[in-house]
C-alpha cells in the first residue's frame, strides 16, 4: 500500500496509549478509515503490506475477539499468521517469557502480538525482541488496539471527540481498558467520566490523571470521577459499560451482583438520562443482566457488535505501524 509510512505514526511497538498525541492517534484512526473504505468486493481481499512478515499471536489469557481479530488483521495484510496459547506453549515446562520470545525470533518471527495477565509483559518482550511488538491486553494495565476501536467507533457516529462527555461505567480499577481509554479519548479532547462503586474506583483517578497532561498539546486531560450513576449519565453522549468480573464480589468488593446490577447495571431507564441518541459500548466479553441489560446490549443504542468489527481494521492500521518501523530500522 502506498504511502503507509508516510500516514502512520513512527513507532516500533504499541505498548499503551499514555505517550501517544493527538496528531499520533488521528493519523492512526484515519489510516483505519482509509482501509474500511476500501472497495466491499476487496474488503476482505489480502494485501501485500506484511508479505514476509510472520505475526505470532502469543496468548497467555483465553481470548475470542482479540484473537481473532488480529489473525483476520494479519492474513489480510498477506503476513504468516501463528497462534501460541499458554496451554500448548513451554511455558507449562517451565520456559521463561524471554527465552519463548528468543525462540519464537530464532523460527522467523517479526511481529509479536501479546496478552498476558501480567502487567508489563508486552514491554519485557519489546526489550528482547528484534520485531515489533503490539499489547492485546496485560493484566490490570493496559489494551491500547481496544481503546482505538472504541475511539474509531465513537467518531464514525459523534464525528470529532472533542467537547464530547464518554461515561466509563463499572470496575475502573482492575479494567485495563478504561485505562487505556481514558488516554485515548482525553487526547482527543474528550471528557471522560469514571463512574462505578467507590470500591471499584482507582482513589484519586482524577488528580493522577490531570498530572499527566496531552504529550504535544500540554492540555489538561478532563477526567471526573462520578459514584452516583444518575449524575454520571446526565447528558452523555456515550456509555461504556465494563464487564463485571465474579472474582470482585468473591474478594469482599461488592456483596453481590444482584445489588451491583440493582445500583449499577445500565438499564434503558438509566440511558435515559443520556443525551438523546447515546451510543452504548461494551469490551466484551458482556454478563447480561448484571452489569448491562439484555434489552441495552442489544437495542438501537448499541455499537457493540460494530465494536468487534471495527477491531480489524484497526488492528490492521497498528500492525503496518509497527512493521513500517521494523523495515525502517
Amino acid at each position: 500500500m502506498l504511502g503507509v509510512s508516510a500516514a502512520l505514526p513512527a513507532r516500533r511497538h504499541l505498548l499503551d496509549l499514555d505517550d501517544w498525541t493527538p496528531d499520533e492517534l488521528r493519523a492512526l484512526l484515519d489510516h483505519a478509515r482509509r482501509l474500511d473504505e476500501r472497495p466491499r468486493r476487496q474488503s476482505t481481499r489480502a494485501l501485500s503490506t506484511l508479505r514476509g512478515h510472520v505475526l505470532v499471536n502469543l496468548f497467555y489469557e483465553n481470548s475470542t475477539r482479540t484473537r481473532v481479530s488480529f489473525e483476520l488483521a494479519g492474513k489480510r495484510l498477506g503476513a504468516e499468521v501463528v497462534n501460541v496459547t499458554a496451554a500448548a506453549s513451554s511455558v507449562t515446562k517451565g520456559e521463561s517469557l524471554r527465552d519463548t520470545v528468543e525462540t519464537l525470533q530464532a523460527l522467523g518471527a517479526t511481529l509479536i502480538v501479546v496478552r498476558s495477565h501480567l502487567a508489563g509483559a508486552p514491554d519485557l518482550i519489546a526489550r528482547a525482541f528484534r520485531g515489533g511488538v503490539v499489547n492485546a491486553g496485560d493484566g490490570w494495565h493496559a489494551h491500547p488496539t481496544q481503546a482505538l476501536l472504541d475511539a474509531f467507533t465513537l467518531e464514525r457516529h459523534l464525528g470529532a471527540l472533542a467537547g464530547r462527555r464518554i461515561v466509563i461505567l463499572g470496575d475502573i480499577l482492575h479494567s485495563r481498558v478504561a485505562r487505556s481509554n481514558v488516554w485515548a479519548l482525553t487526547a482527543l479532547g474528550a471528557a471522560v467520566v469514571l463512574c462505578g462503586p467507590p470500591t471499584l474506583l482507582p482513589p484519586a483517578a482524577a488528580a493522577l490523571y490531570a498530572a499527566r497532561p496531552v504529550p504535544g498539546s500540554g492540555a489538561p486531560r478532563r477526567v471526573t470521577v462520578e459514584p452516583s450513576i444518575e449524575r454520571a449519565l446526565e447528558g452523555a453522549d456515550a456509555v461504556m459499560a465494563l464487564r463485571l468480573q465474579r472474582e470482585r464480589q468473591q474478594a469482599g468488593l461488592l456483596p453481590t451482583l444482584r445489588e451491583y446490577a440493582a445500583r449499577y447495571g445500565l438499564n434503558e431507564a438509566r440511558l435515559a438520562l443520556a443525551q438523546p441518541g447515546a451510543l452504548v459500548l461494551h469490551p466484551g466479553p458482556m454478563n447480561e443482566g448484571v452489569e448491562i441489560a439484555p434489552s441495552v446490549a442489544h437495542g438501537p443504542a448499541s455499537v457493540i457488535e460494530e465494536q468487534v468489527a471495527n477491531g480489524v481494521v484497526v488492528r490492521m492500521a497498528a500492525l503496518e505501524m509497527v512493521a513500517t518501523e521494523i523495515v525502517a530500522t
